[in-house]
């Protein structure tokens, strides 16, 4: 983990030395530049979390030309297409990235449409980062014989607490902002960094080919100018110098500072600039100008004589193993009458005991589903660490223990009362695999930053309310919460 002395910041704090934002004048102008716009914004999602800031929009699971076609073709701004490319090695991500780039050009070129590329990743900086964008670059400059001028860098995420303050992301932990690379997620066994400082992070990511005295970054002073509109045209004088696939990082605290740089980066594309932006699932939601919408309630996902009519327990299942998830298991698992069955995933290494152990837990699983109790699986909380030296092969082995998560919810001998999936990798396998999701619809979120899909025909279990719950958000309460509200 870094060595950083960036000071924590007490969350109470926050933004108290700036003006506060014109809110009513920058969605104004915001609106505007909107209705100005006629690019399908595609968003390529590393998991299937991405979506939790959003509704009424569709995620594909393959990228194939169909898929982006009826993508392209749908009446709203915006579709996902789900890569899960965070559970890829980087030469399957380089492969993958490569045929959607190809994939979106033809399709682009076949319907007469332009096009906004955003690579949604982790809102506490991990995943394929640059390899992903420069993937994408390269070949759809080769594609189209366009180029991009820019990289629009904005981890923001409001509702999972990632600000970025004086260029430096912060994840809210209880009271205080601790900058990124103090938190567990910047020790990734795959993906871990050493600066919180966005200018640095962008430097050693791209191993100096970017350096952070060339990493242009749009501050929070011009984010809160007296106007909105005095703002807009700071902000894309900016983009306007940018060529060379030059990074520029966005600072946020709220919605409103993502609203005017949107507002300031469809200005700049309108005239000709041409960026690839990297993101968490706050700047799509505000380009695809996607209102607001209250958290979903019980009724909101089950029609009431469905969730009765099935005798069966819920199943939550839980792969992702940072102390977040480990602490909101604890309380759940306080819940009286659940069953609770964990999964040693350090069998993982001895294949005939790691068979054992998955036909114990599918047979316990089945039972105590078949019985009528809610059930929880969950791995084992101790972090399996093998220490060859080698990232690519932790990845291996979690895609090994993920399969086996999935396998579980393959094997069911019904349909339970409800389904949770916690954990990026988790959730992936599961909907994409166990469950045989082609197109999912976006409900909305059933706590913040917590999305909720509604299953494709196509699907094993058609028409269900699948829980997607990713494994940094959420208060400690709120896995209980959820299952409570099921229930």
């Amino acid at each position: 983990m870094s060595q950083e002395t960036i000071p924590t910041i007490p969350f109470a704090d926050l933004g108290k030395d700036l003006s506060a934002p014109d809110s009513d004048a920058i969605w104004a102008l915001l609106s505007q530049e909107l209705g100005r716009s006629n690019k399908k914004i595609i968003v390529l999602d590393d998991d299937p979390t991405g979506v939790q800031t959003v509704h009424g929009i569709y995620v594909y699971t393959s990228w194939d030309s169909p898929s982006i076609e009826a993508g392209f073709r749908e009446e709203g701004p915006l579709f996902f297409v789900l890569t899960n490319s965070r559970g890829m090695t980087a030469q399957e991500t380089a492969r993958v990235h490569r045929d959607i780039g190809r994939t979106i050009a033809a399709a682009a070129r076949a319907q007469g449409r332009d096009f906004i590329l955003i690579s949604r990743s982790d809102s506490t900086l991990r995943g394929h980062y640059p390899l992903e964008t420069e993937t994408l670059k390269a070949v759809l400059e080769e594609e189209t014989g366009l180029s991009f001028d820019g990289e629009i860098i904005c981890p923001f995420f409001m509702e999972g607490g990632r600000y970025t303050i004086g260029n430096v992301h912060y994840v809210k932990i209880q009271d205080a902002l601790i900058p990124a690379a103090q938190t567990e997620f910047a020790g990734d066994k795959t993906f871990g960094y050493r600066h919180s400082d966005l200018r640095e992070w962008v430097e050693e990511k791209t191993a100096g080919a970017f350096t952070k005295d060339k990493v242009r970054a749009v501050p929070l002073e011009l984010l809160r100018s007296p106007s909105a509109e005095e703002g807009a045209e700071k902000i894309c004088a900016l983009l306007m110098e940018c060529s060379g696939f030059s990074k520029v990082i966005v600072n946020a605290l709220c919605y409103e500072d993502i609203a005017l740089f949107t507002a300031a980066l469809y200005r700049a594309i309108a005239q000709e600039k041409r960026f690839l932006i990297r993101s968490a699932a706050a700047l799509p939601k505000v380009m695809g100008g996607i209102p607001t919408k209250p958290l979903l309630e019980v009724k909101d996902l089950f029609p009431e004589s469905r969730l009765s009519s099935n005798p069966r327990g819920g199943l939550v299942m839980i792969g992702s193993h940072v102390q977040k998830t480990s602490r909101q298991l604890e309380l759940l698992m306080e819940k009286e009458g659940l069953s609770a069955i964990e999964f040693n995933v350090h069998l993982v290494t001895e294949e005939e005991k790691f068979s054992q152990e998955i036909e114990r837990v599918q047979a316990l699983c089945n039972e105590s589903l078949e019985a009528g109790r809610s059930t929880v699986v969950y791995t084992s909380r101790e972090l399996l660490v093998l220490n060859t030296g080698n990232k690519e092969d932790e990845l291996r082995v979690s895609l090994k223990i993920a399969a086996a998560i999935t396998g579980f919810v393959s094997g069911l001998s019904g349909q339970p009362r409800y389904i949770i999936a916690k954990g990026g990798i988790t959730s992936s396998e599961i909907g994409t695999i166990a469950l045989g999701v082609k197109k999912a619809l976006v409900l909305g979120q059933i706590l913040p930053g917590i999305p909720v899909w509604l299953t494709g025909e196509e699907s094993r279990f058609p028409h269900t309310p699948y829980i997607i719950f990713p494994g940094n958000v959420g208060e400690e309460g709120d896995l209980r919460r959820i299952v409570d509200m099921l229930e």
